[in-house]
């Protein structure tokens, strides 16, 4: 690869664990800025990964731990706000300041990770519209010579996923039933590796330059479907009990007022668009989707 050195936001989340392990097997470096660098030693553990402490995140802090890189990632999101975070701080105000860094820096290249259903203007949700924001700013920058390349996922699992694993600790604790908001919302689960595998790709790809990838799983899924493959998966047999648009509604309300935020309004609102693809994104880039019933079944049992 031609790429010398990667530069990665949100290397310590999920997505962002998987990606350096990757880079790390193609013996390519990587850098992931950290304001508490002892909370993530065990980045110390990737080869060929450095844990760059920072004072914060202003642009110019950005530009000074960008030194010497020639890709900057950009794994950062949030499902929920708290904890000092906001939906626009985390997915508008950091990529912007983290393109204009790259170009003061005189870093070439810029990978985006979106969502799909991005909306700044027409998103059902904060969370969505701040994404498309995001997405944004981002592009913006090509017009300054950034080269930026985006990736809209639907819903990523994988080893130590949110999804997949969220649902069987909720099934493992239920009483043989579960009340399921939005059952019938639509996703084509993506495995993290794929999503790795694309971003990996376009690094060095320049047609890939100014372009949205949308990357999906090869089903399509309900979310009903999925909490209860979840179920048959551990063993743990549940009846989902589908909650009305009212009560979904009503549940939101009710546990996002709760400790942990299992669900909220905003994730109410996410789940009124199917997160599906229009085009097949991982296609584009070469890369075969791999399926549920390879990789879940390994993990959740």
């Amino acid at each position: 690869m031609k790429t010398q050195r990667v530069f990665v936001l949100g290397g310590t989340g999920f997505v962002g664990r998987h990606f350096l392990n990757h880079l790390a097997r193609l013996g390519v470096p990587s850098r992931v800025p950290a304001r508490h660098p002892h909370r993530c030693r065990d980045l110390g553990l990737i080869q060929g990964c450095e844990s760059y402490p920072i004072a914060g995140w202003s642009e110019e802090d950005l530009v000074e731990a960008m030194a010497g890189c020639t890709v900057v990632v950009n794994l950062v999101g949030v499902l929920d706000e708290g904890a000092g975070r906001t939906f626009e701080q985390s997915h508008v105000t950091l990529p912007e300041r983290a393109t204009r860094a790259a170009l003061r820096a005189g870093v070439p290249r810029f990978l985006h990770l979106s969502a799909l259903g991005a909306d700044a203007e027409s998103g059902p949700s904060e969370y969505l519209r701040s994404k498309g924001r995001g997405e944004r700013v981002v592009h913006a920058a090509s017009v300054q010579g950034l080269a930026v390349t985006s990736f809209r996922p639907s819903v990523i699992f994988g080893p130590g996923d949110r999804f997949f694993n969220r649902f069987a600790g909720l099934i493992r604790r239920m009483p043989g039933f579960l009340p399921l908001a939005c059952p019938e919302a639509r996703f084509a689960p993506v495995h993290v590796g794929d999503v790795v595998k694309a971003l990996v790709r376009a690094m060095d790809a320049p047609e890939t330059q100014g372009q949205v990838h949308d990357l999906c799983g090869p089903r399509i899924f309900s979310l009903r479907d999925l909490v209860m493959y979840t179920s048959q998966t551990i063993g743990r047999p549940i009846r989902v009990i589908g909650l009305t648009d009212r009560l979904s509604r009503l549940q939101a309300r009710v546990f996002e007022k709760l400790p942990g935020k299992l669900f909220t309004m905003d994730n109410y609102q996410s789940l009124q668009v199917d997160s599906l693809c229009r085009t097949s994104g991982l296609a584009e880039l070469g890369i075969e989707a791999t399926d549920i019933e390879v990789v879940v079944p390994g993990y959740l049992t």
